[in-house]
């Protein structure tokens, strides 16, 4: 079948076939490993077993020089900014880095810094220095570069990060909008390595519509966000006094027994309860149930939302 110039609903379709089959692969590497190794050990390393599966997917296809699956769907072939040529080795391995792993080491990065500024480091500490991981040694070197930081410098840097990762998510939606706008580049990966598909001139006035409604609702968002900044401010504040005090309540009251999470089997940490009254740590329970929707001791299924964090529990 012959090709034809790629439209924006093109490359939505085939964005939309791409996630269908890495959301596939992940699942089943998700599965394997956790029947392999355990939910503690699948807890620890999930995020690194999507960021290989990902790799694995672009590494057979893009990087190979082969059309993705989405592209193959709807005939696109990537083309360099000549437009006459497929790209190159350097452009291809460029775009694999900047949409797979470039986005899970800025996560790591200012997740690792956020808790650190926070002070709620220490557990994570532990866990760094009884094993080695990618994650284990990004947060091996924050420690090192917040411990260079005076503690005034530190307050300061923890509201920036917060505005940075906030800004992050506004950046990807204006780029969507603008991609409605001129149907250029559908991920800001393709952008930054000039990878295109073919020229089509011809943009539908609703994806101009949807453009500028996207705009908007952007804006708005904006505005939003700065007018209610001090009441989140004044929240996180509240928050890490909390974060600050809910070890010592943990230590004084009776012993560790009976207070531990059953998916990390280490002290419960910010206890959250279960519909069916099992309590675990928040962060373990939340990572799970972005697989699945259940309990992990009685396998009853219930909704995320349904998770109830208990304020003052050990």
């Amino acid at each position: 079948m012959p090709l034809a110039p790629a439209n924006q609903s093109h490359l939505i379709r085939s964005s939309q076939k791409d996630e269908y089959y890495q959301s596939s692969l992940r699942n089943t590497a998700n599965e394997a490993f956790q029947t392999l190794a355990g939910s503690k050990r699948w807890l620890d390393w999930r995020r690194e077993i999507e960021l290989l599966s990902d790799l694995a997917y672009y590494g057979l296809t893009t990087l190979s020089g082969y059309q993705t699956l989405g592209e193959e769907y709807v005939h696109m072939v990537q083309v360099d900014p000549t437009k006459h040529r497929v790209p190159s080795r350097a452009r291809r391995s460029l775009f694999v880095l900047l949409h797979s792993f470039f986005p899970y080491l800025l996560e790591k990065v200012l997740v690792s810094l956020e808790n650190e500024l926070e002070g709620g480091g220490a557990r994570q500490r532990q866990a760094a220095s009884r094993s080695w991981s990618l994650e284990a040694w990004l947060r091996r070197g924050v420690q090192r570069v917040v411990g260079l930081l005076p503690e005034p410098q530190r307050r300061a840097c923890l509201p920036a990060v917060s505005v940075l990762r906030q800004a992050l998510t506004l950046l990807q939606r204006l780029h969507v909008a603008l991609f409605y706008l001129s149907g250029s580049f559908y991920h800001l990966s393709k952008r930054a390595a000039a990878i295109r598909y073919g020229d089509d001139s011809t943009i539908r006035s609703s994806y101009r519509l949807l453009g500028a409604l996207s705009l908007l609702q952007l804006l708005i968002t904006v505005s939003l966000q700065l007018n209610n900044y001090r009441k989140k401010q004044r929240a996180r504040q509240e928050w890490q006094l909390h974060r600050n005090l809910s070890p010592q309540h943990t230590h004084s009251g009776g012993g560790p027994q009976g207070a531990s999470c059953m998916l990390c089997l280490e002290e419960r940490r910010h206890s959250t309860s279960t519909p069916c009254g099992h309590l675990f740590c928040w962060e373990c329970i939340t990572e799970w149930c972005n697989t699945k929707a259940e309990c992990p001791l009685c396998r009853e299924k219930f909704e995320p939302h349904r998770l109830v964090y208990l304020r003052n529990c050990s």
